[in-house]
């Protein structure tokens, strides 16, 4: 390094004086950074103007709002209610608006430091009887941030049943459409973008940490709270439309992702049923499994130690046992799941400690919290399907994440055959099979791949008879086993380095593997050059039905920023496209079981679909599931679903 000693610098001191800040300029560099705790105190937003929110508490102003409302196309709606449990959750208020010149906060829960309900509300009665109408009207629109979790408390038994119809428009999913790999898609963050200063819940609620605080916030705070939300949520809808329209994301917003949000919050409150039982006796043997596992880990280190400490493991097998050390950290040698599948071949102690933590993990984070999540109210377990928590539209599951739960271990499928069909009834599961490898062939062309598919070959054992060059009746299951791991492989964009890691072979047999596959499927390799040259002129990649991917390091100089762009531009086309077909899948499936008693979507796990059917009615719903799910898209290969029923999972 060199320093420049021509530079060209400013003499007048008056240069160097430090100026006030360019508000506009500065808010969108550190939008740009998603420096957003800094937007805050660097450019202080706009205070929202109150004056024309409005508290609606009397009945007959609810009257004369409700007709006035009937003349709307769009209502942005929020609800406050007394818990994040929509199961659970009782309105405290709703806040409404139509355009920006006034919102109304209509409270019917607030309540005293004793739990009595406040004076001066509208009642539960009154709010079903006036704006009921309102809300089933689907030619009404309705807006709002996060809005599945309003329309499950709506439509819960406790708040009056309401179930909104008509178009549903959520700014947070279309935030996430525009930029799905943004880090915040909070309505306070979204709105410091458009220069706008909500209050935050806990300066709504003060130092009440209870799940129902908001019941007992004053009626004029909540008022001004709660239509601030409405205000962001429909200016944030102002901005998101026209971009959504520009981009080519509208379609997918509006004809995919909007219905979706009914299908996922009725899977969500229709719930899961989990033998509590199963879950004990596997706590209980687990328990001991961990123990017996203890004793022959101290017994291999000649002493007693915890096993859960990075240090003291550390010292076990690089002073004590001398074994290789690997990658070191600033707090010493690491002890990671790498370094100790390494270690295994070498020693019995690390593949002991590797069983250890899996099956330490496996107890704690499925069997002994699920017991947790059993609902006191259904007895069943109810996840929360997140749209917005994949970049790729992958739906993903939390409290309890129920797509994590491995299947290809033993313990995996025992933890699984906890969930259980109700009495009268079984799981019928669809599957899409090979969704991934289908909708490569679709995207690359490639003669041999489409001919497969459209033959219903093995494609796993097609790749491995050629890679290997033998006859499919010769191959070994591990030979099969190579071929699967290349087929997969090749869609995240694994390399050689990655592919002898997986395989355990050595990096030259790895390329020689890779080299074979791409001479039988030359389209693929076409497919994955051609998609990165686009990507490098576009700066994004996108699905079939025009989900964007942003790609901005696939330019990058740094060469291993730049290859994990590049793989992520090959692979997001094909599972976000994956994920569409899998949601218009289930849009399909759920128009076909409108008011059906008989059988209702309760799992989405991965390609899978999982109904709760009632044994009379199984046949028939499997045929139309697989029909709806294979319908749904139409792709120059088939699209194949293999539906199985069980009485578990």
């Amino acid at each position: 390094i060199r320093l420049k000693m021509n530079a060209e610098i400013p003499t007048d001191l008056a240069e160097y004086q430090v100026r006030e800040p360019d508000p506009d300029s500065l808010r969108e560099l550190l939008t740009e950074l998603e420096f957003f705790s800094m937007i805050s105190s660097q450019v202080p937003p706009s205070a929202i103007n109150t004056d024309s929110f409005t508290l609606v508490n009397q009945r007959g102003e609810l009257e004369k709002l409700a007709r006035q409302l009937a003349e709307t196309d769009q209502l942005v709606i929020d609800t406050e209610t007394t818990s994040l449990d929509t199961l659970a959750a009782e309105l405290v208020g709703i806040s409404l608006c139509v355009d920006s010149s006034q919102a109304w906060y209509l409270p019917c829960g607030h309540r005293d430091a004793e739990g009595n309900l406040l004076q001066d509300q509208l009642s539960l009665a009154d709010l079903t009887e006036l704006l009921g109408p309102l809300l089933l009207n689907d030619k009404i629109a309705k807006i709002g941030h996060n809005l599945k979790y309003d329309f499950a408390v709506l439509a819960a038994p406790q708040n009056g049943g309401l179930r909104m119809k008509g178009s549903l428009y959520d700014t947070m999913i279309g935030a996430w459409l525009l930029d799905p790999g943004r880090r915040s898609l909070k309505l306070d963050d979204l709105c410091l973008e458009l220069d706008l200063k909500m209050t935050s819940f806990a300066d709504a609620v003060g130092d009440d940490k209870a799940d129902d605080a908001f019941c007992r916030v004053e009626i004029a705070l909540a008022k001004d709270y709660s239509c601030e939300d409405v205000y962001g949520t429909l200016k944030l809808f102002e901005q998101l439309q026209p971009e959504l329209e520009r981009l080519g994301l509208w379609k997918l917003f509006s004809e995919v992702e909007a219905p979706t949000i009914i299908v996922l919050a009725d899977m969500e409150h229709n719930g899961v049923e989990v033998d509590v039982e199963v879950l004990k006796k596997l706590s209980t043997e687990f328990a001991e499994k961990l123990d017996q596992l203890e004793r022959d880990i101290f017994a291999g280190a000649g002493h007693s130690f915890n096993i859960n400490s990075p240090k003291q493991l550390a010292t076990v097998l690089f002073d004590e046992l001398g074994l290789p050390k690997g990658r070191k950290t600033k707090t010493g040698y690491s002890t990671d799941v790498k370094v100790l599948e390494k270690l295994s071949k070498k020693h019995d102690l690390p593949a002991g400690i590797l069983k250890f933590r899996n099956l330490a993990k496996l107890k704690s984070t499925y069997i002994d919290k699920l017991q947790t999540h059993v609902s006191s109210i259904s007895g069943r377990v109810h996840t929360s399907y997140n749209q917005t928590g994949t970049a790729t539209g992958r739906l993903s599951s939390s409290k309890p994440n129920l797509q994590n739960i491995p299947i290809r271990t033993e313990e995996g499928r025992r933890i699984r055959s906890a969930f259980v069909a109700a009495d009268g009834c079984s799981l019928l599961s669809a599957d899409y099979s090979q969704i991934d490898l289908r909708v490569l062939a679709h995207y690359s062309q490639d003669p041999a791949l489409l001919e497969a598919f459209r033959t219903d070959q093995d494609i796993h054992s097609r790749t491995a008879a050629e890679i290997f060059g033998v006859n499919e009746l010769l191959l070994t299951p591990d030979m099969r086993r190579t071929a699967k791991t290349i087929n997969f492989g090749i869609i995240y964009g694994m390399s050689a380095f990655g592919l002898a890691k997986s395989l355990d072979i050595s990096r030259k047999e790895a390329q020689s593997f890779i080299d074979s596959y791409f001479a039988l499927y030359p389209g693929i390799k076409k497919f994955m050059d051609e998609v990165i040259e686009q990507a490098r002129t576009d700066g994004y990649v996108t699905t079939l039905l025009g989900r964007r991917r942003q790609l901005p390091d696939i330019n990058a100089k740094n060469k291993n920023t730049r290859e994990f762009a590049e793989r992520t531009a090959i692979n997001s086309p094909i599972q976000g496209t994956a994920a569409d077909i899998l949601k218009l899948a289930m849009l399909k499936v759920a128009d076909e079981l409108t008011d059906s008693q008989d059988a209702k979507m309760i799992l989405q796990i991965h390609d899978e679909i999982v109904l709760e059917v009632q044994q009379d009615a199984l046949e028939t719903t499997g045929d139309m599931v697989a029909h709806s799910m294979e319908s749904v898209m139409e792709l120059d290969v088939p699209l194949k679903v293999n539906v199985d029923v069980r009485q578990h999972l």
